[in-house]
């Protein structure tokens, strides 16, 4: 365990070059259990490129992550796969939805309990009763996690079928379905109408609670951001700028400058 037993990610120093050109600089954070952190900043500031480094898809080129994964262990994530670190507790939705169209609601949170399931494949091949219980579990799991966010009548339907809305909530539904410890949602409120960003805000903060999640977020939507966050990281050319409470980051003047705009502080 961390000497703060409250942490669950440390960022230290993490720098990520292509071609040449340094996209984040430097970049640290820590992250504690059950927190809702913001990561905000203009178009280009390199927020995507900061969850890619910290969702396995980009390595590093300079610095560590540290994670404390499901059973209480310190491990180095700088090289691991998206699918490690999916089983030790990492979650992501992404800013382009990707759900597997041509497959059922339903379907598209079976795939990510699948990954997780303990089940071997003689009992799967045998239908044993090991095999039955498992799959009850999971079916229950997914109608569980449907009818939280209100989709569960929809889980026949192709996802591609579903209106834009709602398939971001079946991307947080199957990122949850991976039982997290840590989820990072990259604009979750993109396309949604202002009563289902009120919804969504509600969301987010009963998932927390309930799952016990620690959730990282990108979104554009400040009333959102504002909202529900405890802690605000802001970014501009791919370096921290400032670093705060929600009140503190709206009154910042190099915020402002850089992103916000005075009419943010006026609204």
């Amino acid at each position: 365990m961390p000497e703060d037993n409250s942490l669950i990610l440390q960022a230290s120093g993490i720098s990520i070059v292509f071609g040449g050109l340094r996209a984040v600089s430097d970049f640290s954070c820590s992250l504690s259990r059950n927190e809702l952190v913001g990561l905000i900043g203009p178009n280009g500031a390199g927020k995507t490129t900061v969850f890619n480094m910290l969702s396995g898809i980009y390595t590093p080129t300079e610095g560590q992550i540290s994670f404390w994964d499901n059973n209480e262990r310190l491990t180095l994530i700088n090289r691991k796969t998206p699918a490690q670190l999916n089983k030790i507790g990492i979650a992501r939705t992404f800013q382009n939805i990707r759900l597997f169209n041509q497959m059922t609601v339903s379907d598209n949170v079976r795939v990510a309990i699948h990954a997780h399931r303990n089940v071997s494949p003689v009992d799967v091949l045998l239908r044993t009763p090991a095999f039955r219980r498992d799959e009850a579990m999971m079916t229950a799991q997914v109608e569980e996690l449907l009818s939280l966010f209100k989709i569960d009548n929809k889980k026949e339907e192709l996802a591609k079928n579903l209106p834009y809305g709602e398939q971001r909530k079946l991307e947080i539904v199957r990122a949850l379905a991976a039982n997290p410890t840590m989820l990072l949602l990259d604009e979750p409120a993109a396309g949604m109408n202002p009563q289902e960003t009120v919804e969504l805000m509600k969301l987010i903060a009963f998932i927390r609670e309930k799952f016990n999640l620690t959730i990282l977020l990108i979104e554009h939507d400040m009333r959102l951001v504002m909202g529900i966050c405890e802690r605000i990281i802001v970014l501009d050319y791919g370096k921290i700028i400032a670093e705060g409470r929600p009140q503190d980051i709206r009154s910042n003047p190099q915020v402002i400058k850089a992103y916000l705009g005075q009419e943010a502080v006026d609204a």
